[in-house]
């Protein structure tokens, strides 16, 4: 999820993306579950697979969580990198065609190289509720083929911008081949740069089969990852991916999945 003010590259002044008030009403909605959306939860598409070798860690036995970050890559990314690589930790990213993916296809390589998942969250950060199809399959397909032309995959997952789906996105999903992600940690970190808040928060929500949501667009995120990650290990968390959490179940296209 991208919030309502984002800072262009190139001017570094925020901009309004959609009113405060109506970003802070579909956040609300998209993690209550009012939004009236059937969503699957990890342990639903776990419990629904045969037996199989997968990943690594038996999400089923461990005390699973994912790290997912929207909206990059961006300048923070190659730092936020290092430290998972430093710490073995892998992550989902959900990355943005315009100003991003264009601009950092390094990043996305090394991204893919490195074991994470790379995922769509849209060309250009456009409400899918708002769209026609056409114009939904457009903001979905431009980044899959960019994602697919720079690491050798098309991707799998993607991730609604505020968190808006609705039966149109869930149709054209599924004709795309790819399943919808939300979350249930959100340390909105848009709103600060204080990172000792942002592991806070984070901390505050976590629990078994998460799916903590960041940004490493916004300054303060990455630099409060190393504590999040040590201490939700010294809880007793795996770090997984979104795929990794979910197996030996797979994503199903047109579905919506959270904890």
């Amino acid at each position: 999820m991208l919030s309502p003010t984002k800072k262009t590259k190139k001017t570094g002044t925020p901009f309004r993306a959609a009113g405060t008030f109506s970003a802070a009403v579909a956040l609300a909605l998209a993690l209550t579950g009012c939004a009236g959306h059937d969503t699957t939860a990890p342990s639903s598409a776990r419990a629904a697979a045969a037996q199989a070798r997968f990943g690594t860690a038996d999400c089923r036995q461990a005390k699973c969580i994912a790290l997912t970050f929207d909206a990059g890559p961006s300048e923070n990314s190659a730092r936020l990198l290092d430290i998972l690589k430093e710490r073995q930790v892998p992550a989902t990213f959900f990355l943005l065609g315009k100003r991003h993916i264009e601009k950092y296809p390094e990043l996305v390589r090394r991204m893919a190289d490195e074991g994470h998942e790379v995922a769509s969250h849209t060309w250009d950060h456009k409400i899918l509720t708002r769209l026609k199809p056409a114009e939904i399959r457009e903001e979905l397909e431009r980044p899959n083929k960019e994602i697919e032309r720079l690491t050798g995959r098309r991707p799998t997952l993607m991730r609604p911008p505020q968190g808006r789906t609705d039966d149109t996105v869930h149709d054209v999903c599924r004709e795309l081949g790819m399943a919808e992600v939300l979350w249930s940690v959100t340390a909105k970190d848009y709103t600060t740069n204080d990172s000792a808040l942002i592991q806070k928060r984070v901390l505050a929500q976590a629990s078994r089969d998460g799916i903590i949501l960041l940004h490493d667009i916004y300054d303060g995120t990455v630099p409060a990852v190393p504590g999040i990650i040590d201490a939700l290990r010294e809880r007793g968390y795996v770090f997984v991916t979104v795929p990794q959490l979910l197996a030996p179940g797979k994503a199903e296209p047109g579905k919506v999945y959270r904890p």
